[in-house]
């Protein structure tokens, strides 16, 4: 089961965060939003349907997130959570630690910002098309 977010990237996109990284439906970026790799998202999780969320709040539930702009891919592995809400109108993020908040879509993840692909990540702040995945498997 999967959803999928269409944003674009900014001159602003450094992706130096160490414990997130995070999609938004803002269009702007300040240099002070190191964590955020995509603005002008298509979808907030609010707008994700129920089947996913049922799917990432799961106990079992391990996320795949995708990322791909101009040719250049990463892929995050994360984990769901019963904890999850998906209530977030405005932004969605990924995070390395278990804490969870209404924009929180997945735990445990094995990247933040800083570790993307620097070739992404440059693609990103030269403003490409971002195509964000998230995969869910409950098995």
């Amino acid at each position: 089961m999967t959803e999928t977010v269409h944003a674009r990237g900014h001159e602003n996109v450094t992706a130096a965060h160490e414990s997130t990284f995070e999609i938004t439906t803002d269009d702007y970026l300040t240099p002070a939003g190191d964590c955020i790799v995509g603005i002008e998202a298509g979808q907030a999780p609010t707008a994700f349907s129920d089947a996913f969320v049922d799917a990432c709040t799961r106990q079992s539930a391990r996320i795949t997130i995708t990322l791909d702009a101009a040719g250049h891919t990463d892929t995050v592995e994360a984990l769901g959570s019963p904890e999850l809400t998906f209530e977030s109108e405005r932004s969605a993020v990924v995070r390395t630690s278990d804490y969870v908040d209404d924009r929180t879509v997945a735990i445990a993840a094995s990247k933040a910002a800083g570790d993307l692909d620097r070739d992404l990540v440059d693609a990103l702040g030269d403003g490409a098309d971002l195509t964000v995945e998230l995969a869910v498997d409950q098995s």
